[in-house]
């Protein structure tokens, strides 16, 4: 717990990592994640770097496993489930595997190469015998065609004659020639009206659409394709319409001149077409074969060279010692782990075999270090949505362990439903048992990724979500009746306060709670049920929701003034307890937790006897800063003078919050006491001119003296500048003082949310189920399935996802707007250790894997 409130403390370490063991070593410490690497060579170039030969290598392997992982999921190859996880390849291993891949990548490139060119050939020839068939008909249809079609002028005394063929036409003496083809059915239109333009009518296109359709080889994509039988006059026509069909690439293919010659041909196609389907399928048996062997290992070498990757890329974060012999690092370490980093180096140096260990030896420094929270699945959620405003400083207090509790109840206020929070709860649960099926975990749909990744989130809202639903006695916009109604009605008839003229004279009759037998008391959990009848349900409503959103703003924005004293305890600065944070907490509480008390009290004091002179709240707000107690009753002997002191301290303690601070450093800055610099590791960042006359004392908290590291020149003196803090102050006390005001205001969204969550909820139920459930026929049970069915989906879209989304959403901005700011600074570095299993892959990326 204690690490999830400050984070884990860290150091700066030196690793001494010999020449024949640093490889190993770095693999082991990228298997544990321990540590984050420094660059101790920023000035050098990426590309001048020792090991950048090395990463070029497996910058080309993962292009050939990028290749292969294609070729295997064209051919819907799936990979072998199973956690695998390799450990790195030695450096005398690595050509082994580059040799496999590269024949590997040589074999399939040849087998992928051979199919496609069978692929063509076979396409080609299907085309062949779909030209001849279809422009076989064109001769014989031509006869059959009515003399009414409109026909080329060049040749008018072609409507007399039924029937041209090739020798007809040479005994005219026209030079006709013919080219045939076949070409995509959407450019026949731009094709057709080509032809015409520029051969001037010179030419008779005949075409006709094929019936099935033809693969593309290049794209692969089912096109629709147009036989078409070109007629031109003379050899210059002739030209132009072949480049006509180079431009619009049409398959252009020799036309038979009798049609002996086309039966002929016909009948080889037929037999090349069933040869080319033995051949073709034998080699997409073979070719699955090499994928099914290459899909066996090909996880494993990603891995493999993922890991190799990086452990070169970190070694080219290091520096070698004055003898080249040794490499050095520094990391970024958790000091509760500098055991196990100790034992990793060991087992790195033990499995290279060296004679020499690698150690490992913590540094002073005045660099800050990174932040480190350790979460599990359940605070990792709660973790990010923090992350999202900033990285904590180091060791600051971390909200998280309260955002745990305190987001989902702010969301649950607003969000108050039995029905919709049982829903929300079971769409969780049911993510939170399959957590572990990988078909949930790696999709690559973001909108579900987000869901599964908060899916502890989502539960802790439908739980929360219950509760306050209970609480509302609200459920689908109905009440619950389960300990029955506190409220009588036939004790008014009884006390004969209402009489039978009364029932029929009045549509709406109030009761009494001062008539004794009417109420008998408050309802055990939540809001009594009866209210869900009353007419001024939504007037009562609208008092306690408000109410109760003020008293948990104010709570909520104590308790965050409340957590800054621990960061002002744990960073030595106890002055601010005082010149700080007592007159933000009495600011606050003297002015907004008053309006609390009294709340309280009026609820407390004044019963149903005598509620109708109960002063207005709001009205004694007002006249607390206008000094007129004596305008208004009064709510308790003394208000008047409780007032005025409380105000008075509010104002008083604005100046102190103004001035307090900077006079105090001022005066720390001109008097007897000397500020050293801080020594050994810092809990803060020192940027600011409060710490560097602040952090005197060494830092504890190591574990480790420092004293013989510590020298004359360690200790500076800066100057002070009292005008820029001063600047700061006020700026802080202004936004503070106006915050408190518009903080307080901004907490009035949960009963905003809350009344429009409830009354959408009424209205669906009113428009839609109320509809179905009041048809009295035999009919209104079918009718009520359709209704129920409609009903589910905007309740799942509307009131769920929507108004959810929205609830989430201003939940998000109560934590980090009018909680967080008031102790969270959020300007950390986020640890990023050296982990193989934190590593981004391109694969993964591309939905490879």
């Amino acid at each position: 717990m204690s690490s999830l409130l400050r984070g884990e403390e860290m150091c700066l370490a030196q690793l001494f990592l010999q020449s024949g063991s640093a490889y190993d070593c770095i693999s082991e410490l990228g298997e544990l994640g321990l540590v984050e690497f420094r660059d101790l060579n920023p000035s050098v170039n990426t590309f001048q770097r020792k090991h950048v030969n090395e990463i070029k290598k497996c910058e080309e392997m993962e292009r050939i496993l990028g290749y292969l992982l294609r070729e295997v999921k064209r051919a819907d190859i799936s990979l072998p489930e199973g956690d695998v996880n390799p450990v790195a390849p030695l450096p005398k291993h690595v050509m082994a595997i580059m040799e496999q891949l590269q024949r590997l990548e040589v074999e399939l490139g040849e087998v992928t190469r051979n199919k496609e060119k069978l692929q063509r050939n076979l396409l080609e020839l299907t085309e062949y015998t779909h030209m001849l068939r279809i422009s076989g008909n064109f001769v014989q249809k031509s006869s059959e065609r009515e003399p009414l079609q409109v026909q080329y002028e060049e040749f008018p005394f072609l409507e007399k004659d039924t029937m041209i063929d090739y020798s007809s036409m040479q005994r005219l003496g026209a030079r006709l020639g013919f080219i045939s083809g076949l070409i995509k059915r959407t450019k026949i239109g731009a094709f057709e009206r080509m032809l015409w333009r520029v051969c001037k009518g010179y030419t008779i296109l005949s075409y006709a659409e094929v019936d099935e359709y033809l693969e593309d080889p290049d794209t692969r994509e089912l096109t629709k394709s147009v036989v078409f039988l070109i007629s031109y006059w003379g050899d210059q026509i002739g030209q132009k319409v072949k480049k006509i069909c180079d431009c619009y690439h049409c398959h252009v293919y020799p036309y038979p001149s009798s049609n002996e010659e086309r039966n002929d041909v016909v009948e080889g196609l037929r037999t090349r077409i069933q040869d080319l389907h033995t051949v073709l399928h034998r080699t997409e048996d073979y070719l699955k074969q090499v994928l099914m062997k290459a899909s066996e290992s090909v996880y494993t070498w990603v891995l493999q060279v993922k890991k190799m990757k990086a452990i070169y890329y970190v070694l080219n974060l290091c520096s070698f010692d004055v003898t080249n012999k040794c490499l050095i690092a520094e990391v970024w370490c958790p000091v509760d782990d500098i055991p196990m980093l100790r034992r990793a180096l060991e087992e790195g140096s033990r499995k290279s075999g060296v004679t020499v260990p690698s150690f490992v030896n913590r540094i002073p420094t005045n660099d800050t270090p990174p932040t480190l929270i350790k979460t599990n699945k359940l605070t990792s959620g709660f973790q990010n949505i923090v992350d999202a405003y900033g990285v904590g400083n180091y060791r600051e207090v971390n909200p998280a362990p309260f955002t745990i509790i305190t987001f989902p109840f702010l969301f649950a206020v607003m969000f108050g439903d039995l029905g919709h929070g049982v829903i929300m709860a079971l769409f969780a649960l049911w993510m939170v048992l399959y957590e572990n099926n990988r078909k949930l975990k790696n999709t690559r749909n973001e909108i579900w990724n987000t869901f599964f990744e908060g899916r502890y989130i989502i539960l802790l809202m439908g739980l929360f979500s219950i509760y306050t639903g209970l609480i509302y006695n609200d459920c689908f916009s109905k009440s619950l009746n389960i300990f029955g109604s506190g409220w009588n009605v036939s004790a008014m008839f009884r006390a004969e306060v209402w009489k039978n003229g009364n029932i029929n004279g009045n549509r709406f009759l109030t009761l009494d709670p001062n008539v004794t037998g009417v109420f008998n008391g408050p309802y055990p959990l939540g809001i009594d049920p009866i209210w869900n009848l009353a007419t001024n349900r939504l007037t009562f409503l609208n008092s306690y929701k408000m109410k109760m959103s003020v008293i948990f703003g104010v709570i909520h924005m104590s308790f965050g003034v409340i957590l800054s004293t621990y960061n002002h305890l744990h960073f030595r600065k106890k002055h601010n307890l005082y010149l700080v944070v007592l007159p933000e907490l009495l600011f606050l509480l003297c002015l907004f937790g008053y309006l609390v008390f009294m709340i309280i009290y009026k609820w407390l004091v004044f019963t149903a006897k005598d509620s109708r002179h109960a002063p207005s709240i709001l009205i004694h707000f007002i006249n607390m800063f206008l000094m007129q107690g004596d305008a208004v009753q009064p709510l308790y002997p003394g208000q008047t003078g409780l007032q005025v002191f409380l105000v008075v301290i509010a104002v008083l303690s604005v100046p102190v919050l103004l001035l307090g601070k900077p006079v105090y450093l001022y005066w720390l800055r001109n008097g007897n006491h000397r500020p050293g610099m801080y020594r050994g590791y810092e809990r803060v960042r020192r940027n600011s001119e409060e710490e560097l006359y602040l952090m005197r004392a060494q830092d504890m908290e190591e574990g480790s003296s420092h004293s013989d590291l510590s020298t004359s020149g360690e200790r500076q003196t800066e100057e002070f500048d009292f005008a820029d803090e001063l600047l700061h102050q006020a700026i802080h006390t202004i936004e503070y003082c106006l915050g408190c005001v518009s903080n307080t205001a901004s907490y009035l969204r949960l009963w905003a949310l809350s009344l429009a969550h409830a009354q959408l909820s009424e209205v669906l139920w009113a428009m839609v189920m109320r509809v179905a459930l009041r048809m009295d026929t035999r009919l209104g049970v079918l009718f009520l399935v359709p209704v129920f069915g409609l009903f589910a989906v905007l309740t799942v879209t509307i009131l769920l996802v929507m108004e959810g989304l929205s609830a989430f959403l201003h939940a998000l901005r109560l934590h980090w707007v009018e909680f967080q700011n008031k102790f969270y600074s959020g300007t950390g570095v986020k640890f990023c250790p050296f982990s193989f299993s934190l590593l981004p892959s391109s694969f993964e990326q591309h939905g490879l894997l």
